[in-house]
């Protein structure tokens, strides 16, 4: 194991780059500020405020460790707002958030439109608003200072076209979404439908989304199950549905099935190691929510000015994951790099 850890982290460290007229924030510029955190450290500490999605989720739950731990070493006292996996009570808590005086504040929205008004109010206070992954608002509505995410149509595309290789382009397949007003699960859709529909050959069975709710996955699986005799692939917008799904399968005897998701989180690389899974995608939830500390900080430096120290989008890399490359990629998120 530890020499497949080793030439799978000098294979991947080896492919990542940094640069790109978009800004690619790659791992290996992400280390680099971070060698550099302890000289650079802010001798008046910042506060700032942050929410993703739902701490039940493991990519929340990292994203808010690498946030947590990134703020330490850049003296950024970071308080969180959970959005509980709930639109209406993440609007509730930025409401709350809204109503406090930060430096900066980092948002990874649940549903598109369903934060405008306190986040207007933290603009129009001044404080400069990062988005993480997800669209608060069209960017022509929110004056947002930067958002940093992964390019989720690409990473649809990715691992679909992992699955549909694999199957030599014959065969029948599943997706299960993400909530359908989340414009990254609309993303990772359009992904899989524009490998889809190049693939003749391939039969799509069914498209339903499970909201990320796992027990919502499990009723889906057990129907689909039922209702199909034959199938050989399935695309999941996250690893948490895919391994929830898994159990399903496994509980069936359906182990058969190709499964493909989106994360890279570490349960899901252990499933890639076992077996469990095909293929996943690195949705970098360290580099996102690391990154949100190192933007904010270069808003205050800028004095809120977008587009001054760091470009209005930033593209967070992420890997397709499969056996040969799971070690490397366990090995960056262990670091908080990826």
């Amino acid at each position: 194991m530890t020499d497949t850890l080793n030439s799978s982290r000098r294979d991947f460290l080896a492919g990542v780059s940094a640069g790109g007229a978009t800004a690619t924030f790659g791992a290996l510029a992400f280390g680099e500020a971070r060698a550099q955190a302890a000289a650079v450290r802010l001798d008046k500490p910042l506060k700032a405020a942050f929410s993703n999605g739902g701490l039940q989720s493991t990519w929340c739950a990292q994203g808010k460790a690498a946030a947590e731990y990134w703020g330490k070493l850049r003296n950024v006292d970071v308080t969180w707002f959970d959005g509980e996996l709930d639109a209406n009570k993440q609007r509730a808590a930025i409401d709350r958030m809204a109503s406090q005086k930060w430096d900066f504040v980092a948002i990874q929205a649940l549903g598109t439109g369903t934060l405008m008004e306190p986040v207007q109010k933290m603009i129009d206070a001044s404080i400069p608003v990062i988005e993480m992954e997800t669209v608060i608002a069209p960017a022509s509505e929110l004056s947002i200072y930067s958002h940093l995410g992964a390019d989720n149509e690409t990473m649809g595309r990715a691992v679909t076209r992992a699955l549909v290789a694999k199957l030599d382009g014959q065969g029948k397949i599943i997706m299960t979404q993400g909530p359908l007003d989340h414009s990254a699960a609309q993303e990772r859709a359009r992904g899989f439908e524009s490998v889809v529909k190049q693939f003749p050959g391939i039969e799509v069975l069914d498209t339903q989304a499970a909201d990320w709710d796992l027990a919502k996955v499990t009723r889906l699986w057990e129907a689909l199950l039922a209702k199909h005799a034959r199938i050989d692939a399935a695309f999941f917008h996250s690893d948490d549905m895919a391994l929830a799904a898994y159990d399903v399968m496994k509980a069936r005897g359906r182990t058969s099935i190709l499964i493909g998701g989106i994360d890279a989180m570490p349960p899901a690389l252990d499933a890639v190691f076992e077996g469990r899974m095909f293929a996943t995608v690195r949705n970098p939830s360290c580099l996102i929510h690391g990154g949100a500390i190192l933007a904010g900080i270069a808003a205050v430096t800028a004095g809120n000015k977008p587009g001054i120290n760091l470009p209005r989008r930033v593209i967070t890399d992420g890997p397709v994951v499969t056996f040969e490359n799971a070690a490397g990629v366990r090995w960056l998120q262990d670091q908080f790099l990826i």
